[in-house]
């Protein structure tokens, strides 16, 4: 059974309000645009321009905040085109030019950082971009039937391509027994790499803002992932210091959520940092250019294995089965080892295909070229 606890979008207080015929602001200062997420000094512009920041994509267009006011903005004509690769397009996160006009319009997405993407669900190859201009991802799994060990593992895959800090945060902690959460603690710790935080928060209170303080400092841009019903609006509404994003109970029947939050936004916090939510996403579909890094333990024993082709089978002198018979390895990380590494290069295969595919028209052109020529 459903229930919804009616939670009222505040947008009178909403500091990225909608401003549908607000135009860039004329001149931006450095600290204007650091409101935004923007390190550095702000760059030379072309005349008739502005720095903003990609805050929403909707059907219509894009939201963006230059650090004063929010506005829609349309992309120009060359983000249009339909054989454009969708990375190439605006995305939540991305600091863009904009040129004044009415409306005004995104001309150039300028170089990014901490990139997280994933594989679009699908049989044709393409990759989604999630957000931009990361630094921090923190991600979230309920204290319940949520908690999932392995799309944590997943999640982690995924961000340490991105060039930004993964966070685990177990949430509901007021909901969980002390000894579950002291359980749940101990299996991520044991499984997940040393260097990876891990936290467990009741999303609700507001202490979890001073646990949280050091990685959402002035400048920095953070990120929540997550499955639905695993608490990112309410932690989000939390650290914003009023209700914006609605939120909704789990199912009781399974801990699952509904998906409260429709389309990722980005937004400033008290701190001076910024937070972009995302909705819950069903399917983590690896890209294909993974490390792994989180399972270099597993790949330093193989490497010990006597042969370099090892199947970690029945092979001897086996560094993998050994470490599994002894009880040095769990035998779940190795299975979803497998599975991950088996997924990334498939992956890899795909795109590969696909650059292919693409380069052909180019050969059989030239190919034509040359028969013309003889």
């Amino acid at each position: 059974m459903l229930m919804a606890i009616p939670v009222h979008e505040n947008t009178s207080t909403s500091p990225f309000r909608r401003f549908r015929a607000m135009k860039p602001t004329p001149s931006q200062s450095t600290p204007s645009v650091q409101r935004i997420g923007w390190q550095g000094n702000l760059p030379t512009l072309p005349a008739g321009h502005a720095l903003a920041r990609v805050s929403a994509q909707h059907r219509a267009g894009y939201e963006v905040h230059d650090g004063e006011h929010a506005f829609n903005a349309q992309p120009a004509p060359k983000f249009l085109k339909r054989n454009l690769d969708p990375a190439d397009r605006p995305a939540v996160g991305d600091f863009v030019l904009i040129e004044t006009g009415s409306p005004p319009h995104i001309t150039e997405v300028l170089p990014r950082r901490g990139v997280l993407t994933r594989a679009a669900a699908g049989e044709r190859y393409a990759r989604q971009t999630i957000a931009t201009n990361l630094d921090v991802v923190f991600v979230l799994t309920g204290l319940d039937g949520d908690f999932n060990p392995a799309r944590i593992e997943r999640y982690l895959a995924l961000i340490e391509g991105s060039g930004a800090r993964a966070v685990v945060l177990l949430t509901k902690r007021d909901l969980a027994e002390a000894e579950d959460v002291d359980a749940a603690l101990t299996t991520l710790h044991e499984r997940l790499p040393d260097d990876t935080p891990v936290h467990a928060i009741n999303g609700k209170d507001a202490a979890c803002t001073t646990t949280l303080a050091g990685f959402l400092t002035p400048g920095t841009t953070a990120a929540l992932v997550g499955s639905s019903g695993a608490g990112k609006s309410t932690l989000t509404n939390t650290l914003l210091g009023h209700d914006r994003m609605a939120t909704a109970a789990t199912r009781a029947s399974d801990d699952h959520g509904r998906h409260t939050t429709t389309h990722r936004a980005l937004l400033p916090l008290p701190s001076g940092a910024c937070l972009i939510d995302t909705p819950g996403m069903r399917e983590l579909k690896l890209t294909g250019d993974e490390d792994l890094d989180l399972f270099s333990d597993i790949e330093k024993l193989a490497e010990q294995c006597r042969f370099a082709d090892c199947g970690h089978g029945n092979e001897p002198g086996c560094a993998v089965r050994e470490a599994l018979e002894e009880g040095e390895l769990d035998p779940e990380r190795w299975r979803h080892y497998q599975k991950l590494s088996s997924q990334r290069e498939e992956q890899a295969t795909r795109f590969e295909d696909r650059l292919r595919a693409s380069h052909e028209p180019i050969r059989a052109q030239r190919r034509r070229d040359w028969q013309e020529r003889e």
